[in-house]
């Protein structure tokens, strides 16, 4: 299906409901993009028809919504994607554990697939590699889709070029089950991260902290100023004095949020 099959009325009728139930602010730019997305979900519903699909999802929206926002969300990451961040929260996670720390919170807010969490249990394991660290990692996402991949916590062999050798046989164990080769964290890795379906767009969340460091990374770029500010505002809420926030490399909270000082780029301070 091509951008032409789908009407400007139902283009917009779906960017509405996408901004009503994630935050997500899909531009007149993104037609393309919507109607190729929204054009695969369709076929797996068996419809042929951009005017039927909107009439369905009115009628069916605390169903299909899900499915509407696993099409259209982007899901793009991978193993220490951005390193510089991994390098910076093993020494401020050994400094915390130096000054009598023992108990560690983090969250990886956007997990997508996984690889973000996992990368930080591996770090924060290598980091912290004493009998008397309590350590947990939440990790959420708005696409049952990837959470299901996520719960699976096994990887395609492509996925894993970023680990370097000794630490995927550290922390992974080969898989050749099914098509073509892979690799499952370990239980002692993989038992550190928990995972929920959260939307980032709908604060407060069942959660109390403090946590130490919260990892929301090139999610924010896809939201409006008013939906950043309560996202900022409600893990400003759940950081710790001293807690960090990694975001991504084109993401800045200039003029945004106050709480939060500037740390490096894309790092920020909990005052």
């Amino acid at each position: 299906m091509c951008a032409a099959n789908m009407k400007k009325r139902s283009f917009n009728r779906i960017r509405e409901v996408v901004y009503e139930t994630s935050g997500i602010a899909l531009t007149p730019k993104k037609e393309a993009l919507v109607s190729a997305r929204v054009g695969k979900r369709m076929r797996a519903l068996g419809m042929d028809d951009f005017e039927a699909y909107v009439a369905y999802l009115e009628e069916h929206r605390d169903d299909e919504v899900v499915g509407l926002l696993d099409a259209v969300s982007t899901n793009v990451t991978s193993f220490f994607r951005e390193p510089h961040h991994f390098d910076f929260i093993a020494e401020q996670a050994d400094g915390w554990y130096a000054a009598g720390q023992r108990r560690f919170r983090f969250w990886s807010a956007a997990c997508s697939s996984g690889e973000e969490p996992l990368s930080l249990a591996m770090t924060l394991k290598e980091a912290l590699p004493y009998p008397d660290v309590d350590l947990r990692i939440l990790a959420t996402d708005i696409s049952t889709e990837t959470l299901a991949q996520c719960a699976s916590a096994r990887y395609e062999d492509r996925k894993m070029d970023p680990i370097p050798q000794s630490m995927r046989n550290r922390w992974f164990t080969p898989d050749r089950r099914g098509s073509g080769n892979g690799w499952t964290a370990k239980r002692q890795l993989s038992d550190l991260v928990v995972y929920r379906r959260i939307n980032l767009s709908q604060p407060p969340f069942a959660m109390r902290g403090p946590l130490d460091a919260v990892f929301c990374r090139n999610v924010m770029i896809y939201f409006d100023d008013p939906v950043r500010i309560r996202l900022l505002q409600e893990i400003e809420r759940l950081l710790k004095p001293g807690g960090l926030l990694f975001v991504g490399h084109a993401e800045s909270l200039a003029g945004i949020i106050s709480g939060m000082k500037y740390v490096k780029p894309s790092v920020y301070r909990r005052m």
